[in-house]
């Protein structure tokens, strides 16, 4: 088999305008159909409970030395093994955690043709997809989306609101204004978390902090509908997220697991904790030290599952490379690249997975190397 970088591409995907992914219509079927039947090893199950470490913040926000030194140390453990911790006492309001999750029921369960009234055009990010079935024809995730992107270099021009309205009605502005301070308190949040990553890796305290200040960052809302046979379908299959980091809100009923130590483990729900990962941009950064794991999220039976999830990127045009601390004897893993290059790769060309970063970057070096021929 061919496995050169340009044979693992993907294919343009498949006309799928007939594949709708309407809950009201597929739940009423004795089983799923089969482009929602993921493999047999993407399946696979194990009852173990990740060992990703609990934060307390509080410390942080005191500017009390030794916990700040304490946080950094597990903060480098978990990272260096597979990237997920949990953050609690993060300074963001328990109420609007919740208010923002439960607004998710008032545009998801609005009747299909309304939601694919305000679905992602081609090319775009942002907006409404029913289990992706605009981009791939199999192995379609068992869940809806709505996203939406985040810059507050003007907190004059509410990005989000302004989204929210042009795009779904004015009627949808107080729910835009919840969503608007979400994500400003998740900037707020990922910021600090950039401190300690830099203190975790023996960088300069505020190198990433200001790396990521003028970021431009990605907001997903996730449902995920009950699934009449959930031990075939997966809500998100197994990837590995190509941006930088993500602070991840789950809900109390589940389905979040990590693959480590060649197993699934779960990541269990912990009242008002927010989940962080690192995702393949900061994985360059830190120059391979820390790792973007797989992971996926599971469906079930009973119960519908929501998430919110906060993807924290550079700016497009800022140049992707580690800090001189992060590099020894000159040995760099990845080359140099651009947020914006890594985004239009993965929309474009490439399914996320475990090997996105690699193929991205040998990519890149085989275009370079034929733009000199």
């Amino acid at each position: 088999m061919d496995s050169s970088p340009t044979s693992l591409l993907l294919r343009p995907p498949m006309d799928t305008s007939t594949i709708l992914f309407d809950p009201s219509i597929l739940q009423k079927q004795s089983k799923i159909t089969k482009e929602f039947i993921w493999p047999q090893n993407d399946r696979t199950n194990s009852l173990e409970v990740l060992q990703a470490p609990l934060i307390d913040l509080q410390g942080f926000f005191l500017n009390h030395e030794p916990s700040i030194l304490a946080s950094a140390e597990l903060i480098s453990s978990a990272c260096r093994s597979h990237g997920f911790f949990q953050v609690i006492n993060h300074g963001v309001d328990p109420s609007l955690s919740r208010q923002a999750l439960d607004f998710l029921d008032h545009f998801f369960t609005l009747p299909l043709p309304l939601k694919l009234r305000h679905r992602r055009n081609p090319g775009s990010m942002w907006g409404y997809a029913g289990a992706h079935s605009d981009r791939f024809s199999s192995n379609l995730p068992w869940k809806e989306t709505f996203s939406f992107g985040f810059h507050d270099t003007s907190l004059s021009h509410p990005v989000v609101t302004d989204f929210f309205t042009s795009t779904l009605g004015h009627e949808f502005k107080q729910i835009g204004l919840v969503y608007q301070k979400y994500c400003e308190e998740m900037k707020k949040l990922s910021l600090t978390i950039m401190e300690l990553l830099a203190i975790s890796l023996g960088v300069e305290r505020m190198h990433f902090r200001e790396f990521f200040e003028d970021s431009n960052s990605i907001m997903r809302c996730n449902y995920y509908p009950p699934c009449q046979e959930p031990e075939l379908a997966l809500g998100t299959g197994p990837h590995c997220d190509p941006t930088s980091l993500t602070i991840l809100q789950q809900d109390n009923v589940g389905g979040l697991q990590v693959f480590s130590d060649e197993k699934w483990k779960s990541v269990p729900p912990v009242p008002d904790a927010l989940v962080i990962n690192i995702g393949d941009t900061f994985m360059a950064l830190s120059n391979g030290k820390y790792k973007s794991c797989l992971h996926r999220a599971l469906v079930n039976r009973q119960r519908t599952r929501k998430s919110l999830a906060f993807f924290l990127c550079p700016r497009e045009d800022r140049v992707v490379r580690p800090p001189p601390g992060m590099v020894v004897d000159g040995m760099r893993k990845y080359p140099d690249f651009t947020w914006a290059e890594l985004k239009e790769f993965t929309q474009k060309h490439y399914r996320a997975d475990m090997n996105t970063l690699q193929i991205f970057s040998q990519w890149l070096l085989t275009a370079s190397s034929s733009s000199f021929k």
